[in-house]
């Protein structure tokens, strides 16, 4: 019999929807029962592509005596972070500061007033792992809150207190470029040169911190640099990813993280976020280095999100699971046999690209990571080097249509506007940078459109749709990725509407989310009133939502001219000036926005227009090459209403288009001639 998840939109409430506990969502009846029966609240956080929560449910929610004694003696909630990353944070916290680690499935238990007494994540069904069994967490629990509830109530203040305390931020002075290039030395310096990548197994992509490197690299001016750059690390670390294991060669995106040193074996799971982060960092050094190899990872990966992430209205979908046929990567692997069955005629060479065995390289399978490049490919079977990668991508082609013939992973097919706006931006950057524009451009603008109309039931932003349906909760990250990835959708095709929903949302952020002590609240003034007021300041799998804001409100700042965008960026910026220095592996975004915020963001404006071939010429000349700190904007003449004010008052130089050139503070004499215009563009004010 169903439980009370049955009317639920989340997959992955949904995929609990037959489990003998008897599950509720989080809201009024589920809170309201527990102080009516005075009972603990059990509750569970995870998501639908996690494969720790599938693991937990099979040997324990969907357990008839398991289930029984949670209903007798607890009151139990699902949650779906991704629906709602406030309840996450809050007690993710709660998590950490008891157990010193988090992950999911979060398990957490509630007095219930909502003060946590005990929490964990997964737990198993018996002893093993070092570990309680999971009836025995319950029974313990359940006889302590009949029997010791005193303990459990000093232990919530405890908790409380102690998370309370976490939220008191001191405020310092803005950083110097001198700190961010300490910043950047002492990621060089604890870079992993033999493998690649930050820290041990399991290894996270780290897109924000390779964004931060790659900035730096592009401002710094007058300093000694390191034998290594940031630049190197950053190249290093995404040739390291993109070789294979948690890249999928085969199909295009990438996977959650590494479970090892090498990214050989993935956890499998494809997420949104991951691959929006991750396109945009090989975006960007392609620009730099015109790699063909990272051009090849920016199509294929858009290709992916294409076939297997977007919805038919236009909305990115969240993820893909990790798990088909209750097996992680089952999808993903191959044997000796699949590959020689579907490569006939190119097997050997492809066994050697990518060093396939009998044995496999993981539970018996291959999990394919290259093992030699194109030249020693070239050299062992007298090909021409140039003829590889055709050759690979012929067999990459062949593998994925047999691979669709297999189960396929779930989808959670929600859509997000957080994951979506960061999205939107990467795929907006790379229509303009000459990724299949046109197709690139409406694949943008589709997913424009529907977070502009379905995310936005009465005029009002909300967090999450699927079906038709939205939820009623919308969050600080919701509204800050939206807004950049309008800005960048703004400077592609240079639609004034995009910058104007831009503003307007900018304002509502303002108005909704600020905190008077500085920053911004993870949740609404009109929220639900939770343990505490959410504001989480430090990237995780997601850059944090105040660093988004942050971002934002720079860019709108110089888009504008208005300084109270400026005002309220900087006091965000004094709040974690302390924390970026000391843990700037988990605050990159933060470091990349107060770097920005020294002065080196260039303005350039362009009038003239639209077709005409000097307009386009200026406009191609603005976009040439890598350009992190530089807002663009566009019009004929005059500017519509509506435009950024950077574009008033500007004319055109004897009636050709023209381009005009400010940053910090100062405005260079503005050109018709594309050759000036480059000098102008790389004169940088701080060089």
């Amino acid at each position: 019999m169903p439980n009370h998840l049955l009317n639920e939109n989340s997959p992955y409430l949904l995929q609990h929807v037959n489990n003998p506990v008897d599950w509720f969502p989080w809201g009024e009846e589920a809170l309201n029962k527990a102080k009516e029966e005075n009972k603990p609240i059990f509750l569970s956080i995870g998501y639908a592509a996690c494969h720790w929560c599938h693991v937990m449910s099979a040997e324990s929610f969907e357990n008839p005596e398991t289930a029984a004694f949670m209903n007798a003696h607890f009151v139990n909630i699902k949650v779906d972070r991704e629906e709602r990353p406030d309840l996450d944070t809050v007690y993710m916290q709660v998590t950490v500061a008891m157990t010193g680690s988090g992950g999911w499935p979060m398990s957490v238990f509630l007095a219930p007033d909502l003060k946590p007494f005990y929490a964990g994540t997964y737990f198993p069904p018996a002893r093993r792992y070092n570990m309680p069994s999971f009836m025995e967490i319950l029974s313990g629990l359940a006889n302590a809150w009949k029997n010791d509830r005193d303990e459990i109530e000093n232990v919530g203040k405890r908790v409380l207190d102690h998370i309370q305390n976490f939220h008191a931020h001191t405020k310092n002075e803005l950083l110097t470029q001198e700190h961010y290039q300490a910043i950047a030395d002492a990621l060089i310096e604890s870079y992993d040169w033999g493998y690649g990548g930050w820290g041990a197994a399991p290894k996270f992509p780290q897109p924000m911190v390779i964004e931060f490197l790659l900035a730096h690299d592009k401002d710094q001016t007058g300093f000694q640099k390191t034998v290594r750059s940031g630049t190197q690390a950053a190249v290093h670390a995404l040739h390291a990813k993109s070789r294979g294991g948690m890249y999928d060669v085969v199909g295009g995106g990438f996977s959650r993280y590494s479970t090892d040193n090498f990214w050989r074996v993935p956890h499998f799971e494809k997420m949104l976020y991951d691959n929006a982060l991750l396109l945009r960092a090989y975006l960007h050094v392609w620009q730099i280095n015109q790699d063909p190899a990272f051009k090849r990872i920016v199509e294929e990966t858009l290709e992916f999100i294409t076939r297997e992430m977007t919805h038919p209205q236009g909305g990115f979908y969240s993820s893909l699971d990790a798990d088909s046929e209750h097996e992680e990567g089952k999808f993903y692997v191959w044997t000796l046999e699949e590959i020689r069955e579907q490569l006939p005629e190119n097997s050997e060479l492809f066994e050697s690209a990518y060093g396939i065995t009998a044995g496999g390289n993981w539970e018996g399978k291959t999990v394919l990571q290259r093992a030699m490049d194109d030249a020693a490919l070239a050299a062992k079977f007298n090909l021409e080097v140039d003829s590889i990668p055709a050759k690979l991508r012929e067999s990459h082609l062949k593998l994925l249509s047999a691979r669709a013939k297999r189960i396929r992973p779930g989808t959670d097919d929600k859509i997000l506007t957080a994951w979506n706006g960061l999205m939107l931006a990467a795929v907006a950057e790379a229509a303009r940078t000459g990724f299949d524009n046109h197709k690139t451009h409406i694949l943008a603008t589709r997913c424009t459109d529907f977070l502009l109309n379905e995310m936005r039931p009465n005029g009002k932003l909300r967090r999450s749709w699927r079906d038709g349906k939205t939820t009623n909760e919308v969050f600080l990250e919701d509204y800050a990725a939206l807004i950049l990835g309008l800005l960048e959708l703004y400077q592609t095709d240079f639609n004034v509407k995009w910058f104007k929903s831009a503003r307007a949302l900018t304002d509502e952020m303002i108005e909704m989310f600020s905190d008077p002590q500085g920053g911004f609240f993870d949740t609404p003034n009109e929220g639900e009133p939770l343990l505490i007021r959410p504001k989480d300041l430090q990237d995780n799998a997601t850059p944090s939502g105040n660093a988004l804001a942050c971002e934002a409100l720079l860019k709108m700042a110089e888009f504008t001219g208005n300084g109270k965008y400026r005002d309220l960026a900087e006091e965000s910026l004094k709040m974690v000036s302390g924390l970026v220095l000391k843990y700037p592996l988990g605050l990159a975004r933060w470091a990349s926005a107060g770097e920005s915020a020294l002065g080196h963001i260039q303005q350039i404006a362009i009038i003239g227009d639209a077709g005409e071939e000097n307009f386009e010429a200026l406009i191609q000349t603005a976009r040439a090459g890598y350009n992190p700190r530089t807002i663009l904007c566009a019009s004929s003449y005059p500017p519509p209403e509506g435009s950024p004010e950077i574009l008033r008052k500007r004319t055109m130089i004897e009636n050709k288009a023209t381009a005009y050139v400010c940053e910090g503070f100062v405005c260079k004499h503005p050109t018709n001639d594309v050759n000036v215009f480059i000098q102008l563009k790389q004169e940088r004010s701080n060089g």
